[in-house]
């Protein structure tokens, strides 16, 4: 019996890995640390073999040479990170939200390791985190993200370039990552404000009253009950987040 290896398609598989593999390192499930390395190299070679299959045409092995392959693989390793970012930027928008209440119920000095990252988290940033991995699983996040990465490998075929990575695309990713960051924080800033302003009028006409000791449980208190309370209100603007990531990958591939 003859076996027959295909070096092209070999060579497609490896870049069309490099690319997603950044894409999907910072994704809350795969980029977890107690996930075994070698079962995510696996679970990453096995999508990009059977992305590399359905391909149209692939790399044209008598032409490549070991500089080419090594350019076209760092080619791959930037439009990988290029992805990645819109991806890190909408969970992290959960996360700076988190920070922005925790900062309003003095939870700023708490925090917790998270374990996607590997840095300390915001307690309510934690939490927010969570709800946003179940809001992307819900909505069927997973199955779009695995269809945008066959978009990006139709539009920028393996071995090719972005002829314009699009610094104004990145940019506008960044700042909508802080507009809906607020927009997710608002009930509870908005509330915890109010309440400053009413312990600023006791604290004037009763001084005697110690602000800071009522002050601080009652925030706590009154934040997390509109957290809680705010939250199913907040599904348009989950997937808002999520719709902006993938609008984000077709803008920045010139689709």
């Amino acid at each position: 019996m003859m076996f027959t290896v295909d070096i092209a398609w070999i060579l497609t598989v490896v870049l069309v890995a490099v690319r997603i593999g950044a894409a999907v390192a910072l994704t809350p499930v795969l980029g977890v640390s107690s996930i075994p390395a070698r079962l995510r190299v696996l679970f990453v070679v096995g999508m990009a073999a059977t992305l590399a299959t359905g391909l149209s045409g692939a790399m044209s092995a008598s032409s490549v040479t070991l500089a080419n392959f090594i350019t076209a693989a760092a080619s791959e390793m930037v439009i990988g990170l290029a992805l990645a970012f819109g991806l890190f930027t909408a969970f992290a928008t959960f996360q700076l939200a988190g920070r922005i209440i925790d900062l309003q119920l003095g939870f700023g000095v708490a925090g917790l390791i998270d374990p996607t990252t590997r840095a300390q988290s915001p307690l309510l940033g934690f939490f927010l985190n969570l709800v946003a991995v179940m809001m992307f699983f819900s909505i069927d996040g997973h199955h779009v993200l695995i269809r945008g990465l066959a978009y990006s490998l139709e539009v920028v075929p393996p071995g090719t370039s972005l002829a314009d990575l699009g610094a104004a695309v990145i940019v506008a990713q960044f700042g909508a990552m802080f507009l809906y960051a607020i927009a997710v924080a608002a009930p509870v800033v908005f509330i915890v404000l109010l309440i400053d302003v009413v312990l600023a009028v006791v604290s004037r006409t009763m001084p005697q009253v110690n602000v800071f000791v009522v002050g601080m449980p009652l925030k706590i208190f009154v934040g997390l009950v509109v957290l809680a309370l705010s939250l199913q209100y907040l599904t348009p603007a989950f997937k808002r987040v999520f719709e902006t990531l993938f609008t984000y990958w077709q803008t920045l591939l010139g689709g």
